[in-house]
């Protein structure tokens, strides 16, 4: 079974992610289903795809993160995603960018700070409110199944006093949503599509600054 697993991992090899990383990552995601018994880390409907539709899903990013960058926030990261699994194989390729998992939730904030010992992880939980902070800095700002895309933009204008890169998940509205914000906002971005759903997007925004 494990092995008929780690095969499924093999798309990441066109992100240039090694083999040698994916029993790391399936053994995060063996993890993620056994504390998903107790808790709500993911949805009971995507566990039986949870390769695809988590480890790979937030994985593909990989290639459009700086590998220069020294931090690397993750908005909302409740079970990891992608924090953790960035944090994983940016950890096989030797980076010494860090990760700062922001997540109010207790229970899921100690599962964070269990994967993170466990895999010996460059990587921090915040158990804080984001939308309480300020003057946050970070090289790079990611988000995955957190907020609005109008929201997150208003977080990082009011909350965030230095920051170079955004990275969104988007789902199948993902350009829509996109048009909508710039009516209000002025940024440079790239739309790249995603490689687990053909009907959703990443998007990577530079030069946010508001009308």
């Amino acid at each position: 079974m494990i092995e008929s697993n780690l095969k499924k991992y093999s798309q990441l090899e066109t992100l240039n992610v090694s083999r040698e990383t994916f029993p790391a990552l399936e053994e995060f995601r063996s993890f993620l289903l056994s504390e998903n018994k107790i808790m709500n880390l993911i949805s009971k409907s995507s566990e039986r795809d949870s390769i695809k539709r988590h480890i790979i899903d937030s994985a593909q990013v990989i290639d459009i993160i700086d590998k220069n960058a020294k931090t690397c926030v993750d908005l909302g990261s409740g079970s990891g995603l992608p924090g953790l699994v960035l944090a994983i194989i940016f950890k096989k390729k030797g980076s010494t960018i860090k990760f700062e998992l922001y997540e109010k939730s207790q229970k899921k904030s100690n599962f964070l700070r269990k994967m993170i010992k466990h895999f010996d992880l460059n990587a921090e939980v915040k158990q804080k409110n984001i939308f309480e902070e300020r003057k946050l800095k970070a090289d790079i700002i990611i988000a995955r199944a957190f907020k609005p895309l109008q929201t997150i933009l208003e977080l990082i204008d009011k909350k965030f006093v230095q920051y170079n890169r955004l990275i969104f998940f988007l789902g199948k509205s993902g350009r829509v949503v996109i048009n909508e914000c710039l009516k209000s906002w002025k940024f440079d971005y790239q739309i790249i599509k995603s490689l687990t759903d053909v009907n959703s997007v990443i998007v990577k925004i530079n030069n946010l600054r508001k009308i």
